[in-house]
């Protein structure tokens, strides 16, 4: 196991998702502790002399003008982690919970939070002994950034809550001594630290673009693997066209659209046929799935300038306590949202092949990919099940960043949802993956029928699919099989595989 060192700086996609898998342990750098320490020393004098600082020494929200005694200052941070715990639903994954503390253990080593080490430290040391705090779904509007459900992550932290150990659910405090931890009393301002914050929509955010990214390059496997089923030409690849209009996802995918059907004798066969051009769903592929990975790419970039940013408020500044909105989820949210269409194209744009697949009147192929017709049924309800699920998905792609309720009698007046947005991104990409598998599942019966080889892509991703999938001859349920085309997918196996032979590139 590797060891990632968080500075507030650094924070790539890769860590988070290798920390998240528990592939990888979590420290602070020597850097980042000093910051740490200095920050806290600020706060610290500006409560001895006095000034009066929102979060620190008065109440939040509308109760902002509320001063609270020093002697009561920490009896304000627990209650506000307490307060705020109210979400409700389904609880997280472990793998998000755990994405979620790196990325405010973080943010408060960034320096401008006034959090104690000690604090940061037992975030840390969380993850690294796998203790998992119970966090529900359900509650946060993405502004003043994803207060509930980090504050059932607080909860834990002060030794209330509850949390996972080696899958046993437990309360805050056992948890923390079973694994020889001891909650912490919260001191001025880290209640509010600990809370204020983006790392609900960022956790999923991150987890969600590791699969995409990996469902985008199925997505091109399964486009060159439909294209050589169909007989279809690869003459819409041609460097040239992509020359004279530039953009990079576009012309990435082409390039490996080209290198995917390498050495097919499929398409050799019929070159200089008199079929032009093929349909949208398979000459368009490079525009359509070049557009998803550019809107991809720039989520990533969007989320990993947040995961290295201080989202709390106030934050501290030598010496002196400004209060903004670096909590506010927009950012993040507009992207969620984008990368829940992108991903949704993915899938609607894979189900057209698949209904083309199945068609015998398009294909030229037996219909349903079966020989014995009427008696066997073939492939032919699979199509449904993509449909199904990609009609789901439409009613999800809407924005979510659109709509906004006001909280907090109107004080926080306007709320980015990212959350929402996040949350629907997770299930458009569970039904996307899903529907890439239907379409592998369809076109490796389909490469069958043709007694030449496929290109170099193809013929790995058709073993591959063959090890874990009969050729369906008789019928039988498909359901499994979809679902372990569909975990191969997830899992990277089924990229891994055929990149053996070819990079794919995403650049």
């Amino acid at each position: 196991m590797g060891t990632v060192v968080i500075d507030g700086e650094n924070l790539t996609l890769e860590a988070v998702i290798a920390v998240s898998r528990r592939e990888a342990a979590v420290q602070v750098s020597d850097e980042a502790r000093k910051r740490i320490e200095d920050s806290r020393k600020c706060l610290e004098r500006i409560l001895e002399s006095g000034e009066i600082a929102y979060g620190v020494n008065t109440g939040v929200g509308e109760f902002e003008n509320v001063v609270i005694p020093r002697d009561r200052i920490a009896t304000l941070q627990r209650n506000m982690v307490r307060s705020t715990a109210a979400g409700v639903g389904e609880p997280l994954p472990s793998e998000t919970a755990r994405a979620m503390m790196l990325l405010r253990a973080n943010a408060l080593a960034k320096g401008y939070s006034g959090v104690r080490p000690e604090l940061i430290d037992l975030i840390v040391e969380m993850i690294n002994r796998d203790v998992i705090p119970i966090v529900p779904r359900k509650g946060s509007v993405g502004s003043s950034g994803d207060l509930v459900p980090l504050a059932h992550i607080a909860l834990v932290i002060i030794g209330e809550g509850e949390a996972l150990v080696d899958e046993q659910r437990l309360g805050g405090r056992e948890a923390l001594e079973t694994v020889g931890l001891d909650p912490i009393e919260l001191q001025a301002k880290e209640g509010l630290a600990l809370i204020n914050g983006t790392q609900f929509m960022c956790a999923i955010g991150c987890i969600c673009l590791n699969r995409g990214l990996l469902l985008l390059k199925a997505a091109q496997i399964a486009l060159a693997m439909s294209l050589e089923s169909l007989s279809g030409t690869d003459q819409a690849f041609d460097e040239r066209l992509f020359k004279v209009r530039p953009h990079p996802g576009p012309s990435a995918v082409a390039r490996n659209l080209r290198l995917l059907l390498r050495e097919s004798e499929i398409i050799a066969s019929h070159r200089g046929c008199c079929k032009v051009q093929d349909a949208y769903t398979l000459r368009c592929g490079p525009q359509v799935l070049g557009a998803v990975m550019d809107s991809l790419k720039g989520g990533k970039e969007t989320l990993e300038i947040e995961m290295n940013s201080a989202t709390d408020n106030p934050l501290i500044f030598d010496g002196e306590v400004l209060s903004g909105g670096n909590f506010h989820g927009e950012p993040l949210a507009l992207r969620l949202d984008a990368m829940g269409l992108a991903v949704h194209e993915i899938a609607s744009f894979s189900e057209r092949r698949t209904a083309r697949l199945l068609d015998g009147k398009l294909s030229g192929l037996p219909r349903f990919l079966t020989c014995d017709q009427g008696v066997n049924s073939g492939l032919m309800i699979s199509q449904y099940v993509a449909a199904a699920l990609t009609s789901e998905s439409k009613l999800m792609a809407h924005s979510a960043t659109a709509d906004s309720i006001p909280t907090s009698a109107n004080q926080e007046d306007f709320n980015s949802m990212g959350s929402i947005a996040a949350e629907k991104l997770e299930r458009i990409l569970d039904n996307a993956e899903l529907v890439v598998a239907i379409e592998l599942l369809c076109a490796a019966q389909a490469l069958e029928f043709h007694n030449i080889r496929p290109g170099i892509g193809s013929r790995e991703a058709l073993f591959l699919i063959r090890e874990k999938v009969a050729r369906v001859i008789d019928d039988r349920p498909l359901s499994k099989d979809i679902e372990s085309i569909r975990d191969m997918i997830m899992n990277g196996q089924f990229i891994h595989r055929v990149e053996e032979k070819i990079s794919i590139s995403l650049e």
